[in-house]
């Protein structure tokens, strides 16, 4: 079976994502490199206490996102529990956020008779500058449709199983974050699962990304999400120590 992706895909699109972020930080180590070199104590000494600050997060979250996105076997899907493999055949949901990045792992793991992608990306909303480069440098799929988290144009019940893979962390308001996944319930079959993956608001993830940790929901902002939707945790998987997966089952007491 041949990858579906590059070796070091991940790292390489973080950077691409993101290079004003690295520009800036690297144009500011070597300012800080040259004064910890040119400056007298104490400054010197300052300066180069400033660089290691700079650095080393910067460093250790490159480190933790190669791990996480080139090595820890996310994209195989193996770390997914075996009932909760769809069978060949099933109709699968894949939902993104401009960035469609686990259709096609979707296609070559699970070959599903139907692959239904919905992306509920707004330009007008979702104004981060990293997700507007991934869309120009990954299109969605031509059977992709644009959708609002309020109301998916599906009909009841269209797929076995649906996923939503590091994109509904998206959706900042906590109500319209409910909404959006009690329509996800409602176009998953009442058998079917909800796969959740995304980073978590945790120490993990905080000692990793430092203040970007803000950008991920907590896992307890998580549950009241899933319970106002009338869905439970089935099964809790964490994938590595920084990326969460919940594969959700509707709530029979809900029903």
């Amino acid at each position: 079976m041949a990858p579906v992706r590059k070796p070091f895909q991940g790292l390489v699109n973080i950077v691409r994502f993101n290079w004003h972020f690295y520009a800036l930080s690297l144009g500011l180590m070597l300012a800080l490199g040259l004064a910890a070199r040119l400056l007298p104590a104490p400054l010197g000494r300052y300066s180069g206490l400033g660089l290691a600050l700079v650095a080393v997060p910067m460093v250790f979250s490159l480190a933790v996102s190669t791990y996480v996105y080139d090595f820890a076997g996310l994209y195989e899907l193996g770390w997914l529990p075996a009932d909760c493999v769809p069978a060949p055949g099933a109709t699968v949901l894949s939902v993104s956020a401009g960035f469609d990045e686990i259709s096609p792992a979707l296609r070559q793991r699970w070959q599903p008779e139907q692959l239904l992608a919905v992306d509920f990306y707004d330009p007008a909303r979702h104004t981060e500058v990293s997700i507007r480069r991934a869309r120009r440098a990954y299109p969605l799929l031509p059977e992709a449709l644009p959708v609002s988290t309020r109301a998916l144009p599906l009909p009841t019940a269209a797929a076995v199983t649906t996923v939503a893979f590091l994109a509904a962390h998206e959706v900042r308001d906590a109500a319209e974050r409910a909404a959006f996944f009690t329509e996800l319930r409602r176009v998953t079959q009442p058998n079917g699962v909800i796969i959740v993956v995304e980073h978590l608001r945790d120490a993990a993830n905080f000692l990793a990304y430092t203040v970007g940790f803000l950008h991920f929901h907590s896992r307890r902002s998580w549950l009241a999400t899933y319970q106002a939707a009338g869905l439970r945790v089935a099964q809790e998987v964490k994938i590595t120590p920084f990326i969460t997966a919940f594969v959700l089952r509707a709530d029979a007491a809900s029903a």
